[in-house]
C-alpha cells in the first residue's frame, strides 16, 4: 500500500528542523548503504545516533505517533529511528530495493527490524528544488511522488524506488523503515480499509449497531494475524 500521510511536521517543527539542519555537518550517504545500494546512492546523510540525528529524529517519531492514519495505516511494531539526507548538486539515488533488515542500535543491543514499510517525509518545499522526485514501481505502475514539506509518504519495503537528481536547490527528508505487527501487505491493507469504514460510520452514523460488530471483527483478525 501506498498512502501519503499529510502534516506529519506542523510550521513550527519544520522551521525548527530548517534551522537545525542549516549548519548540519553532512556525511557521505553511501557509508549507510548496502552493497548494491551505494552503486546507485549518491547523496549526503547525517551520521547515524549523531546528537543532532537523535533530536530530530526523536522529533519525527513523537509526530508519527500523534499523526492520525499512521498507526493504523502501519500497525508498527519496531520503527527504526529516523535518518536524514540531503540531494544536492545533481545528488540522486538510483533504482533499488531497501535492505530486508536493519540492525537498531539505539538500545542496549543490536535489535533486528525487517523493514515491512519504507517511509519518506518531506522537509523542504518542492518549489525551492529540481528533481528530487521518488519513483515508486508498484502493483498500479511507477508512482511520482514530490510533496509539500512535513508530508510523508508510506510504501512497501519490497519496492522498487529511486530519487531522481536535484538539479536546483536542496531536498532535505527525513526516511526510516517500520516493522509492522503484520507481515503480510495484503492484510495490513484489509485492516487499514476495514478501520478506515469503522471511523467512517463512528463519524457519521455513531448509534449505528454495525459498529460493534465491525469493530469486533477488526480486533479479531489483528489478534488472528498480529506477530508480537
Amino acid at each position: 500500500m501506498l498512502l501519503q500521510l499529510p502534516d506529519v511536521l506542523g510550521p513550527d517543527a519544520l522551521a525548527h528542523c530548517s534551522e537545525r539542519l542549516a549548519n548540519a555537518d553532512w556525511a557521505d550517504g553511501r557509508l549507510t548503504a548496502g552493497y548494491q545500494s551505494a552503486k546507485a546512492k549518491d547523496n549526503l546523510q547525517l551520521v547515524e545516533r549523531s546528537p543532532l540525528a537523535r533530536e530530530l529524529g526523536a522529533l519525527v517519531l513523537d509526530a508519527l505517533g500523534r499523526h492520525p492514519s499512521f498507526f493504523t495505516a502501519v500497525l508498527p511494531r519496531h520503527i527504526y529511528p529516523p535518518l536524514f539526507n540531503c540531494y544536492r548538486g545533481g545528488g540522486s539515488f538510483g533504482t533499488h530495493v531497501d535492505n530486508a533488515v536493519r540492525y537498531d542500535h539505539s538500545g542496549a543491543r543490536a535489535e533486528p527490524v525487517r523493514t515491512d514499510v519504507s517511509m519518506t517525509l518531506f522537509l523542504s518545499d518542492p518549489g525551492s528544488y529540481d528533481g528530487g522526485e521518488l519513483l515508486i514501481e508498484d502493483t498500479y505502475g511507477l508512482q511520482r511522488v514530490k510533496l509539500p514539506a512535513g508530508h510523508a509518504v508510506i510504501y512497501p519495503g519490497t519496492s522498487l524506488h529511486r530519487v531522481t537528481p536535484v538539479t536546483r536547490g536542496e531536498r532535505l527528508a527525513a526516511f526510516t523503515w517500520i516493522q509492522s505487527m503484520i507481515r503480510d501487505a495484503g492484510q495490513r491493507r484489509l485492516l487499514f480499509d476495514l478501520d478506515v469504514s469503522i471511523r467512517l460510520l463512528t463519524r457519521d452514523h455513531p448509534e449505528h449497531p454495525a459498529l460493534v460488530n465491525l469493530t469486533g471483527s477488526y480486533h479479531n483478525l489483528l489478534r488472528q494475524w498480529a506477530e508480537l
